[in-house]
C-alpha cells in the first residue's frame, strides 16, 4: 500500500491538499499521514527538563488540533477515514523537517496546497518550491481553490528527454485510479511523421497502458507556459504531471522566463512532479 505525506498549517488555504488526498485514498487505497510543522517557541530561561514537558504538553494539543481539523475534512466530503494516521513535528524549518520526515519514514508522495490564484504564481522561492526541487520523493502540489472530483485523466508534459523511464512513474500513478494519460510535447525541432511513430510505439510497448500523444511544433518565440495551459485548459485533466531535477533545466526554464513573475496559471489542477534521476 503506497504511502502519502499530507501536510498542513491549519490553513484554509491547506485544506486542497487534504481534500485532494482523501480523494486519491478514496480511489485507490493508500496510506495517508497527516503532518503538522510546528514552529514553538519557549522562554530561553527554562531549563531542558521544564522545555521538554511543555514540548510534550504542546504536541499533545497540535495532535489533537490535527485530528479535529482532518475530521472535519472527511466529514464534509462524506467519506470515511481509512489507512491513517497524525504526526506533529516542532522545527522552525519546516520543509526540512517535511523532507527529513518523507524520507525517513519512506513515503512515496508528499502532497500539499499552494496559495495565490494557480500553481505556477509566485511559486518560486515559496515552501512549495523548495520541496520540489529538493526533494527525493515525488510532490503534489494542489491548488488552493481544488474542489474534490473523481481524479479521471493525467496530462503528462514531457520534453521527451527520458520519456521512457518517465512514462512508467506516471502511468504506475494513473492505472489503479483507472486515469487516462496524454503524453503532452511541443518541441521547436519538427518531428517527422515516422519518428512520431516510434515514439508512440515505444510509449505503447513500455507503458503497456493506453496513452494519446499530442506531439506540437512550437516556434522558439511562442511561450512554452501558455501552450501549456492552453492544453490544459482545453483537455480539463484531473492532473498535471511534470519532472525536474536540481539543475537548470526545461521545467525550471519555464518558471524562470521573462514573465513568470507576472504569469497566474488560472486552473484548478493539481501539479505531480516527479524528480528526474
Amino acid at each position: 500500500m503506497e504511502k502519502i505525506l499530507v501536510t498542513t498549517d491549519f490553513s484554509d488555504h491547506s485544506k486542497s491538499g487534504l481534500r485532494f488526498a482523501v480523494q486519491l485514498a478514496a480511489q485507490n487505497a493508500c496510506h495517508l499521514t497527516f503532518l503538522n510543522v510546528h514552529h514553538l517557541q519557549t522562554p530561553s530561561a527554562w531549563d531542558a527538563v521544564r522545555m521538554d514537558e511543555y514540548e510534550d504538553e504542546q504536541k499533545e494539543l497540535i495532535h489533537a488540533k490535527l485530528v479535529r481539523f482532518v475530521e472535519k475534512i472527511y466529514a464534509a466530503m462524506h467519506i470515511k477515514p481509512q489507512h491513517i494516521q497524525y504526526a506533529v513535528e516542532l522545527s522552525i524549518l519546516p520543509e526540512s523537517s517535511i523532507l527529513e520526515y518523507a524520507e525517513k519514514h519512506t513515503y512515496d508522495y508528499i502532497c500539499m496546497s499552494t496559495r495565490g490564484t494557480g500553481i505556477f504564481k509566485k511559486v518560486l522561492g515559496t515552501i512549495t518550491s523548495n520541496l520540489i526541487h529538493e526533494s527525493k520523493v515525488p510532490v503534489i502540489v494542489v491548488p488552493h481553490d481544488y474542489r474534490p472530483s473523481k481524479i479521471r485523466s493525467f496530462i503528462y508534459a514531457s520534453d521527451l528527454d527520458d520519456y521512457e523511464n518517465e512514462i512508467i512513474k506516471v502511468v504506475s500513478f494513473a492505472k489503479p485510479l483507472g486515469a487516462s494519460v496524454e503524453l503532452l510535447n511541443f518541441t521547436s525541432v519538427s518531428l517527422k511523421e515516422e519518428n512520431r511513430k516510434i515514439v508512440e510505439k515505444k510509449i505503447e510497448k513500455i507503458a503497456n497502458y493506453p496513452v494519446s500523444i499530442y506531439i506540437s511544433d512550437k516556434k522558439e518565440e511562442d511561450d512554452l507556459i501558455k501552450a501549456i495551459e492552453s492544453a490544459v485548459q482545453k483537455v480539463e485533466p484531473s492532473v498535471l504531471v511534470m519532472f525536474t531535477q536540481q539543475n537548470r533545466n526545461w521545467f525550471e526554464n519555464i518558471f524562470y522566463a521573462g514573465n513568470s513573475e507576472e504569469y497566474s496559471f488560472h486552473t484548478k489542477v493539481p501539479l505531480l512532479v516527479f524528480r528526474k534521476v
